[in-house]
Protein backbone atom coordinates (compact mmCIF):
# COMPACT_ATOMS: atom_id res chain seq x y z
CA UNK A 1 0.00 0.00 0.00
CA UNK A 2 1.34 3.47 -1.10
CA UNK A 3 1.86 6.19 1.46
CA UNK A 4 1.98 10.11 0.85
CA UNK A 5 4.73 12.01 2.28
CA UNK A 6 5.75 15.53 3.05
CA UNK A 7 9.24 15.90 2.21
CA UNK A 8 10.15 19.42 3.62
CA UNK A 9 13.77 20.91 2.74
CA UNK A 10 15.23 23.78 3.89
CA UNK A 11 18.92 25.53 4.27
CA UNK A 12 20.85 27.45 2.14
CA UNK A 13 20.13 28.11 -1.51
CA UNK A 14 21.63 25.48 -3.60
CA UNK A 15 22.35 25.14 -7.49
CA UNK A 16 20.64 22.57 -8.98
CA UNK A 17 18.88 21.20 -6.08
CA UNK A 18 15.44 20.94 -6.82
CA UNK A 19 16.34 19.02 -10.40
CA UNK A 20 18.36 17.01 -8.63
CA UNK A 21 15.40 15.50 -6.04
CA UNK A 22 12.57 15.79 -8.24
CA UNK A 23 15.25 13.33 -10.54
CA UNK A 24 15.27 10.61 -8.08
CA UNK A 25 11.42 10.82 -7.35
CA UNK A 26 11.16 10.37 -11.22
CA UNK A 27 13.72 7.50 -11.39
CA UNK A 28 11.99 5.98 -9.14
CA UNK A 29 8.26 6.35 -10.66
CA UNK A 30 7.31 8.16 -7.91
CA UNK A 31 4.31 10.50 -8.42
CA UNK A 32 4.53 13.94 -7.35
CA UNK A 33 1.30 15.30 -6.06
CA UNK A 34 2.23 18.98 -5.30
CA UNK A 35 5.70 21.04 -5.13
CA UNK A 36 6.63 24.62 -3.65
CA UNK A 37 9.62 26.21 -3.22
CA UNK A 38 10.42 29.82 -1.44
CA UNK A 39 13.30 32.01 -1.34
CA UNK A 40 14.47 34.42 1.58
CA UNK A 41 17.90 36.20 0.87
CA UNK A 42 20.50 33.00 0.58
CA UNK A 43 17.90 30.87 2.69
CA UNK A 44 15.47 28.11 0.44
CA UNK A 45 12.82 25.99 1.58
CA UNK A 46 11.63 23.34 -0.85
CA UNK A 47 8.76 21.00 0.30
CA UNK A 48 7.39 18.31 -2.14
CA UNK A 49 4.10 16.09 -1.45
CA UNK A 50 4.71 12.48 -3.15
CA UNK A 51 2.99 9.19 -3.03
CA UNK A 52 5.90 6.42 -2.15
CA UNK A 53 5.58 3.04 -2.95
CA UNK A 54 4.94 0.18 -0.05
CA UNK A 55 7.39 0.55 2.86
CA UNK A 56 9.90 -1.83 0.96
CA UNK A 57 9.88 0.11 -2.13
CA UNK A 58 9.98 3.49 -0.32
CA UNK A 59 13.37 2.33 1.13
CA UNK A 60 15.27 2.72 -2.39
CA UNK A 61 14.10 6.11 -2.63
CA UNK A 62 14.59 7.71 0.85
CA UNK A 63 17.84 6.49 1.09
CA UNK A 64 18.85 8.29 -2.51
CA UNK A 65 16.60 11.54 -1.40
CA UNK A 66 18.67 11.62 2.56
CA UNK A 67 22.23 10.92 0.51
CA UNK A 68 21.44 13.74 -1.95
CA UNK A 69 20.25 16.25 0.64
CA UNK A 70 23.04 15.36 3.21
CA UNK A 71 25.67 15.78 0.59
CA UNK A 72 24.03 19.55 -0.38
CA UNK A 73 24.64 20.28 3.29
CA UNK A 74 20.28 20.66 3.87
CA UNK A 75 18.09 19.83 6.72
CA UNK A 76 15.03 17.79 5.79
CA UNK A 77 11.77 16.42 7.39
CA UNK A 78 9.70 13.48 6.00
CA UNK A 79 6.04 13.56 7.30
CA UNK A 80 3.92 10.73 6.63
CA UNK A 81 0.17 11.94 5.24
CA UNK A 82 -2.53 9.74 6.10
CA UNK A 83 -5.76 10.18 4.13
CA UNK A 84 -8.02 12.38 6.60
CA UNK A 85 -6.24 15.36 6.51
CA UNK A 86 -4.98 15.06 2.92
CA UNK A 87 -8.61 14.92 1.90
CA UNK A 88 -9.22 18.83 3.29
CA UNK A 89 -6.09 19.87 1.76
CA UNK A 90 -7.11 18.52 -1.80
CA UNK A 91 -10.68 20.69 -1.03
CA UNK A 92 -8.61 23.76 0.03
CA UNK A 93 -7.82 24.29 -3.68
CA UNK A 94 -11.34 25.21 -4.49
CA UNK A 95 -11.29 27.96 -1.53
CA UNK A 96 -11.23 31.33 -3.22
CA UNK A 97 -7.85 33.02 -2.45
CA UNK A 98 -7.55 37.07 -1.68
CA UNK A 99 -4.39 39.24 -1.26
CA UNK A 100 -3.88 42.03 1.56
CA UNK A 101 -1.28 44.42 0.64
CA UNK A 102 0.49 46.36 3.04
CA UNK A 103 1.01 49.69 2.18
CA UNK A 104 3.23 52.67 3.89
CA UNK A 105 6.44 54.87 3.83
CA UNK A 106 7.72 51.35 6.21
CA UNK A 107 6.54 47.75 7.28
CA UNK A 108 6.65 46.97 10.88
CA UNK A 109 6.41 43.32 12.25
CA UNK A 110 4.00 45.12 15.14
CA UNK A 111 1.84 45.70 11.78
CA UNK A 112 2.37 42.36 10.18
CA UNK A 113 1.20 40.81 13.13
CA UNK A 114 -2.29 42.47 13.73
CA UNK A 115 -3.26 42.11 10.43
CA UNK A 116 -2.87 38.78 10.65
CA UNK A 117 -4.41 38.26 13.84
CA UNK A 118 -7.42 39.60 11.94
CA UNK A 119 -7.02 36.70 9.05
CA UNK A 120 -7.03 34.67 11.88
CA UNK A 121 -9.67 35.52 13.51
CA UNK A 122 -11.81 35.33 9.81
CA UNK A 123 -10.97 31.66 9.73
CA UNK A 124 -8.80 32.36 6.95
CA UNK A 125 -5.29 31.01 6.03
CA UNK A 126 -1.78 32.61 4.78
CA UNK A 127 -0.18 31.38 2.34
CA UNK A 128 2.14 33.36 1.33
CA UNK A 129 4.32 36.62 2.30
CA UNK A 130 5.92 38.17 -0.37
CA UNK A 131 7.70 41.61 -0.23
CA UNK A 132 7.50 43.49 -3.14
CA UNK A 133 8.79 46.82 -2.60
CA UNK A 134 12.87 46.83 -3.20
CA UNK A 135 16.12 45.54 -0.46
CA UNK A 136 15.67 47.21 2.76
CA UNK A 137 12.53 49.18 2.17
CA UNK A 138 11.02 47.53 4.98
CA UNK A 139 12.49 50.31 7.05
CA UNK A 140 11.57 54.46 6.66
CA UNK A 141 14.07 56.17 4.30
CA UNK A 142 16.21 58.81 5.67
CA UNK A 143 14.23 61.51 3.92
CA UNK A 144 10.97 60.06 5.37
CA UNK A 145 9.95 59.52 0.95
CA UNK A 146 10.48 55.72 0.84
CA UNK A 147 7.66 53.12 0.03
CA UNK A 148 7.43 49.78 1.15
CA UNK A 149 5.11 46.78 0.50
CA UNK A 150 4.41 43.33 1.42
CA UNK A 151 1.56 41.24 0.43
CA UNK A 152 -0.22 38.37 1.93
CA UNK A 153 -1.67 35.67 -0.15
CA UNK A 154 -4.84 34.25 1.63
CA UNK A 155 -6.74 30.69 1.09
CA UNK A 156 -10.77 30.59 2.60
CA UNK A 157 -13.44 32.23 2.80
CA UNK A 158 -13.62 35.30 5.59
CA UNK A 159 -16.50 34.64 8.49
CA UNK A 160 -17.17 38.28 8.63
CA UNK A 161 -15.90 40.44 5.61
CA UNK A 162 -17.18 43.79 6.30
CA UNK A 163 -16.70 43.42 10.27
CA UNK A 164 -13.02 42.22 8.53
CA UNK A 165 -12.61 45.35 6.19
CA UNK A 166 -13.54 47.32 9.06
CA UNK A 167 -10.91 45.70 11.27
CA UNK A 168 -8.50 46.65 8.70
CA UNK A 169 -10.03 50.37 8.58
CA UNK A 170 -9.33 50.75 12.46
CA UNK A 171 -5.44 49.07 12.15
CA UNK A 172 -5.05 51.01 9.08
CA UNK A 173 -5.56 54.51 10.88
CA UNK A 174 -3.55 53.32 14.34
CA UNK A 175 -0.49 51.88 12.60
CA UNK A 176 -0.06 54.27 9.60
CA UNK A 177 -0.19 51.75 7.28
CA UNK A 178 -2.44 51.36 4.05
CA UNK A 179 -4.84 48.01 3.62
CA UNK A 180 -5.76 46.46 0.67
CA UNK A 181 -7.77 43.73 0.47
CA UNK A 182 -8.73 42.13 -2.98
CA UNK A 183 -9.88 38.85 -4.50
CA UNK A 184 -6.83 36.98 -6.22
CA UNK A 185 -8.82 36.69 -9.73
CA UNK A 186 -8.29 36.93 -13.88
CA UNK A 187 -9.06 40.05 -13.79
CA UNK A 188 -6.69 41.21 -11.04
CA UNK A 189 -3.66 40.10 -13.02
CA UNK A 190 -4.75 41.28 -16.63
CA UNK A 191 -6.07 44.91 -15.65
CA UNK A 192 -5.97 47.25 -19.31
CA UNK A 193 -7.07 50.61 -18.50
CA UNK A 194 -6.15 52.71 -15.41
CA UNK A 195 -8.37 56.25 -15.79
CA UNK A 196 -7.47 59.08 -12.99
CA UNK A 197 -9.09 62.15 -11.82
CA UNK A 198 -6.18 65.33 -12.30
CA UNK A 199 -6.58 67.52 -9.63
CA UNK A 200 -5.25 66.60 -6.39
CA UNK A 201 -4.64 63.05 -8.34
CA UNK A 202 -2.20 63.24 -10.97
CA UNK A 203 -1.45 66.18 -10.05
CA UNK A 204 -0.80 67.83 -6.59
CA UNK A 205 -2.93 71.90 -7.53
CA UNK A 206 -7.12 72.19 -7.49
CA UNK A 207 -6.40 74.20 -10.52
CA UNK A 208 -9.38 76.25 -10.44
CA UNK A 209 -8.14 77.16 -6.72
CA UNK A 210 -4.92 78.47 -8.86
CA UNK A 211 -6.79 80.53 -11.35
CA UNK A 212 -8.50 81.85 -8.17
CA UNK A 213 -5.57 83.58 -6.82
CA UNK A 214 -4.48 85.08 -9.62
CA UNK A 215 -8.51 86.34 -10.21
CA UNK A 216 -8.01 87.93 -6.57
CA UNK A 217 -11.12 85.45 -5.23
CA UNK A 218 -8.81 82.86 -3.96
CA UNK A 219 -10.24 81.96 -0.50
CA UNK A 220 -14.26 81.97 -1.52
CA UNK A 221 -13.00 79.58 -4.10
CA UNK A 222 -11.50 77.26 -2.14
CA UNK A 223 -14.06 77.30 0.37
CA UNK A 224 -16.56 76.32 -1.94
CA UNK A 225 -13.97 73.20 -3.52
CA UNK A 226 -13.82 72.00 -0.34
CA UNK A 227 -17.15 71.77 0.41
CA UNK A 228 -17.92 70.17 -2.72
CA UNK A 229 -14.92 67.25 -2.94
CA UNK A 230 -16.87 66.63 1.01
CA UNK A 231 -19.82 65.45 -1.31
CA UNK A 232 -21.83 68.24 0.65
CA UNK A 233 -23.02 70.40 -2.32
CA UNK A 234 -24.03 69.19 -5.47
CA UNK A 235 -20.60 69.43 -8.23
CA UNK A 236 -22.45 71.07 -10.80
CA UNK A 237 -23.72 73.76 -8.53
CA UNK A 238 -20.45 73.96 -7.16
CA UNK A 239 -18.39 73.92 -10.08
CA UNK A 240 -20.81 76.88 -11.83
CA UNK A 241 -20.51 79.13 -8.84
CA UNK A 242 -16.94 79.10 -9.06
CA UNK A 243 -16.18 79.73 -12.35
CA UNK A 244 -18.75 82.34 -11.82
CA UNK A 245 -16.07 83.93 -9.87
CA UNK A 246 -13.14 83.65 -12.68
CA UNK A 247 -15.17 86.05 -15.02
CA UNK A 248 -12.94 88.57 -16.54
CA UNK A 249 -10.02 86.25 -15.58
CA UNK A 250 -7.54 86.52 -18.85
CA UNK A 251 -7.00 84.09 -20.75
CA UNK A 252 -3.34 84.03 -20.43
CA UNK A 253 -3.02 83.07 -17.06
CA UNK A 254 -3.98 79.78 -17.80
CA UNK A 255 -0.72 79.13 -19.04
CA UNK A 256 0.98 80.58 -16.52
CA UNK A 257 -0.79 78.39 -13.87
CA UNK A 258 -0.24 75.21 -15.99
CA UNK A 259 3.75 76.15 -15.85
CA UNK A 260 3.83 75.87 -12.38
CA UNK A 261 1.65 72.13 -11.71
CA UNK A 262 3.57 69.52 -10.00
CA UNK A 263 2.64 65.71 -10.49
CA UNK A 264 1.67 63.94 -7.52
CA UNK A 265 4.96 61.63 -6.13
CA UNK A 266 4.80 58.33 -8.32
CA UNK A 267 2.89 59.74 -11.40
CA UNK A 268 5.37 59.84 -13.50
CA UNK A 269 6.67 56.57 -12.63
CA UNK A 270 3.23 54.96 -12.86
CA UNK A 271 2.48 56.08 -15.95
CA UNK A 272 5.79 55.11 -17.43
CA UNK A 273 5.31 51.60 -16.13
CA UNK A 274 1.55 51.25 -17.44
CA UNK A 275 2.97 52.71 -21.38
CA UNK A 276 5.48 50.01 -21.11
CA UNK A 277 3.49 47.51 -20.34
CA UNK A 278 0.99 48.36 -23.00
CA UNK A 279 -1.87 49.84 -20.76
CA UNK A 280 -4.37 52.61 -21.79
CA UNK A 281 -4.57 55.77 -19.35
CA UNK A 282 -7.08 58.35 -19.10
CA UNK A 283 -7.85 61.67 -17.54
CA UNK A 284 -11.44 62.29 -16.38
CA UNK A 285 -11.32 65.34 -14.72
CA UNK A 286 -13.97 67.81 -13.12
CA UNK A 287 -11.44 70.28 -13.86
CA UNK A 288 -10.50 71.93 -17.22
CA UNK A 289 -9.32 70.42 -20.36
CA UNK A 290 -6.55 72.88 -21.20
CA UNK A 291 -4.83 71.55 -18.72
CA UNK A 292 -5.05 67.90 -19.03
CA UNK A 293 -4.09 68.48 -22.61
CA UNK A 294 -1.17 70.54 -21.26
CA UNK A 295 -0.02 67.54 -19.01
CA UNK A 296 -0.84 65.34 -21.98
CA UNK A 297 1.96 66.30 -23.64
CA UNK A 298 4.42 65.59 -21.85
CA UNK A 299 2.82 62.49 -20.51
CA UNK A 300 1.86 58.92 -21.64
CA UNK A 301 -2.08 59.57 -21.95
CA UNK A 302 -4.46 58.15 -24.18
CA UNK A 303 -7.50 60.28 -23.41
CA UNK A 304 -8.51 63.54 -21.87
CA UNK A 305 -11.88 64.44 -20.44
CA UNK A 306 -12.56 67.61 -18.52
CA UNK A 307 -14.65 70.65 -18.41
CA UNK A 308 -14.51 73.27 -21.04
CA UNK A 309 -14.73 77.09 -19.76
CA UNK A 310 -15.98 79.51 -21.95
CA UNK A 311 -14.05 82.35 -23.45
CA UNK A 312 -14.91 85.29 -25.12
CA UNK A 313 -12.62 88.47 -26.40
CA UNK A 314 -9.67 86.68 -24.44
CA UNK A 315 -11.13 86.20 -21.48
CA UNK A 316 -12.97 83.91 -19.42
CA UNK A 317 -16.89 84.41 -19.33
CA UNK A 318 -17.56 82.74 -15.69
CA UNK A 319 -19.54 79.75 -17.64
CA UNK A 320 -18.69 76.59 -18.81
CA UNK A 321 -19.63 75.24 -22.52
CA UNK A 322 -21.01 72.28 -22.74
CA UNK A 323 -22.24 69.58 -20.30
CA UNK A 324 -20.47 69.54 -16.97
CA UNK A 325 -18.33 66.71 -16.43
CA UNK A 326 -20.03 65.27 -12.74
CA UNK A 327 -19.74 62.27 -11.12
CA UNK A 328 -22.25 60.49 -12.66
CA UNK A 329 -20.63 61.55 -16.07
CA UNK A 330 -17.34 60.98 -14.94
CA UNK A 331 -18.49 56.94 -14.76
CA UNK A 332 -20.15 57.08 -18.13
CA UNK A 333 -17.25 58.25 -19.62
CA UNK A 334 -15.38 55.50 -18.19
CA UNK A 335 -17.66 53.25 -19.76
CA UNK A 336 -17.29 54.78 -23.03
CA UNK A 337 -13.57 54.51 -23.24
CA UNK A 338 -13.64 50.51 -21.54
CA UNK A 339 -16.16 50.21 -24.52
CA UNK A 340 -14.07 51.50 -27.34
CA UNK A 341 -10.76 49.88 -26.09
CA UNK A 342 -12.90 46.67 -26.02
CA UNK A 343 -11.95 46.59 -22.19
CA UNK A 344 -14.12 45.06 -19.08
CA UNK A 345 -15.24 47.16 -16.09
CA UNK A 346 -13.34 44.87 -14.23
CA UNK A 347 -10.06 45.56 -15.75
CA UNK A 348 -10.50 49.15 -15.30
CA UNK A 349 -8.49 50.82 -12.55
CA UNK A 350 -10.09 54.37 -11.50
CA UNK A 351 -8.20 56.84 -9.32
CA UNK A 352 -9.52 59.42 -7.36
CA UNK A 353 -9.42 61.75 -4.30
CA UNK A 354 -12.99 63.28 -4.13
CA UNK A 355 -16.93 62.50 -3.90
CA UNK A 356 -17.29 63.34 -7.11
CA UNK A 357 -14.84 60.54 -8.31
CA UNK A 358 -16.82 57.77 -6.38
CA UNK A 359 -19.41 56.72 -9.22
CA UNK A 360 -16.37 55.22 -11.07
CA UNK A 361 -14.62 54.15 -8.37
CA UNK A 362 -17.24 51.83 -7.59
CA UNK A 363 -17.46 51.03 -11.09
CA UNK A 364 -14.10 50.17 -11.91
CA UNK A 365 -12.90 46.51 -10.48
CA UNK A 366 -10.04 48.45 -8.77
CA UNK A 367 -11.37 51.82 -7.50
CA UNK A 368 -8.58 53.71 -5.75
CA UNK A 369 -9.90 56.77 -3.00
CA UNK A 370 -6.19 58.84 -3.29
CA UNK A 371 -5.43 60.46 -0.44
CA UNK A 372 -8.92 61.26 -0.27
CA UNK A 373 -11.30 62.76 1.85
CA UNK A 374 -12.27 60.94 5.16
CA UNK A 375 -16.13 60.40 3.13
CA UNK A 376 -14.23 58.82 0.37
CA UNK A 377 -11.94 57.06 1.88
CA UNK A 378 -14.69 55.01 3.63
CA UNK A 379 -16.72 54.78 0.82
CA UNK A 380 -13.96 53.18 -1.43
CA UNK A 381 -13.37 49.39 -2.25
CA UNK A 382 -9.38 50.69 -1.70
CA UNK A 383 -7.39 53.60 -0.39
CA UNK A 384 -4.07 54.96 -0.72
CA UNK A 385 -3.12 57.49 1.90
CA UNK A 386 0.48 56.85 2.93
CA UNK A 387 2.42 56.83 -0.37
CA UNK A 388 2.75 58.10 -3.61
CA UNK A 389 0.75 57.01 -6.59
CA UNK A 390 3.02 54.49 -7.97
CA UNK A 391 2.04 52.63 -5.06
CA UNK A 392 -0.88 51.12 -7.61
CA UNK A 393 1.67 49.21 -9.00
CA UNK A 394 1.59 47.53 -5.54
CA UNK A 395 -2.02 46.59 -5.49
CA UNK A 396 -1.33 44.81 -8.68
CA UNK A 397 1.13 42.67 -7.96
CA UNK A 398 4.14 44.28 -9.44
CA UNK A 399 7.30 43.98 -7.85
CA UNK A 400 10.53 46.83 -7.65
CA UNK A 401 12.30 44.38 -8.84
CA UNK A 402 10.53 44.28 -11.79
CA UNK A 403 10.19 47.54 -12.75
CA UNK A 404 13.42 49.74 -10.57
CA UNK A 405 12.43 52.65 -12.54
Amino acid sequence: MSEIVQISVSGQSKSGLTSSLLNILAVHGVPMLDVGQAMIHDTMVLVILAQLPSPDGAAPVLKDLLFEIHRQGLQAHFTPINQVPHGPWLGSEAHPRHIVTLLGRSVSAEQIARIAQVITENALHIEDIVRLSGPGSLHTAEDGAGRACIELTLRGQPLDLDAMKAAFVTLSEALDVDISFQADDFYRRNRRLVVFDMDSTLIRQEVIDELAYEAGVGAEVSRITEAGMRGEQDFKESLRQRVALLEGLPETVLARVAERLTLTEGAQRLLQTLRKLGYKTAVISGGFAYFGHYLQRSLPLDYVYANEPEIRDGCLTGRVVGEIIDGEKKAQLLCTIAQREGIELEQVIAVGDGANDLPMLKLAGLGIAFHAKPMVQKSARQAISTIGLDGILYLMGMKDADNPH
